[in-house]
């Protein structure tokens, strides 16, 4: 992986810098050999450029964005590649533009090209022509203003995150105290039928376990914890 990085101060405001970097459909106005940039929505990018003489295209994700700090992004497809740009306030009308590259080169060709120095200085013009370009209009083309933070997606568009409980279903009601399910069995009488409650435990010469076999309890599951044996189905929440 090879590494790139260059500087350079910009006459304008930090916030203006920021914005015409937030405007990725407009980098062929400046970057050299870029054909064009498709924003896909607010976090995904298309690329279409020519590299040592190829043409290339490849997706990439932004990662990370903080207004007037920085934006970083990373390769989805294509050969890997990733960087970050970050803007420094020098005073209330200059600004040091920081542009990093990380760079996986293919073939030969890349990286006897990374080796000279090639791709090292068109990023460096690139950041020349930015830098013209910007001063020269006095105003950005437009701004996005939203936040990225570990791949969220936070400001103008403001999604929500679901957390999800055990089971999917609503708060329901309890069936009859005695209905677990299928009954242990319900006698008729203590000596010979079985166990008419808890703790009777039929004859005294026997322990008869009962001739009945109890019917299917008919109480409902239930979907909350309404007693401490009816555990519930949950239910989703949004945060």
């Amino acid at each position: 992986m090879a590494k790139i990085e260059h500087s350079i101060d910009i006459a304008v405001p930090v916030r203006e810098a920021y914005d015409q970097w937030t405007q990725f459909e407009d980098f062929p106005r400046f970057m050299e050999n870029v054909e064009s940039v498709r924003q896909i929505d607010d976090t995904h990018l298309h690329w279409i450029a020519t590299i040592a003489g190829k043409r290339q295209e490849w997706d990439a994700e932004i990662t990370e964005q903080t207004p007037d700090q920085r934006i970083a992004w990373t390769s989805i497809t294509g050969d890997p590649n990733g960087g970050a740009v970050d803007f420094h306030r020098l005073g209330e009308e200059r600004t040091r533009v920081t542009l990093t590259m990380d760079v996986e080169p293919e073939g030969v060709v890349e990286k006897v090209g990374t080796a000279l120095g090639v791709p090292s200085s068109q990023v460096k013009g690139d950041l020349e022509r930015f830098k013209e370009f910007i001063e020269s209009r006095g105003t950005a083309t437009g701004a996005w203003r939203g936040e990225v933070e570990q791949n969220d997606v936070t400001g103008s568009r403001s999604g929500s995150r679901e957390r999800e409980l055990t089971g999917a279903g609503t708060m329901g009601t309890v069936g009859a105290g005695t209905e677990l399910g299928t009954d242990y069995g319900v006698g008729t009488t203590k000596s010979s039928a079985g166990i008419t409650d808890p703790y009777e435990t039929g004859d005294a010469s026997t322990y008869d376990t009962g001739t009945t076999t109890g019917t299917t309890g008919t109480g409902e599951t239930g979907t909350g914890l309404n007693n401490p044996q009816d555990l519930g189905t949950g239910r989703r929440e949004e945060f």
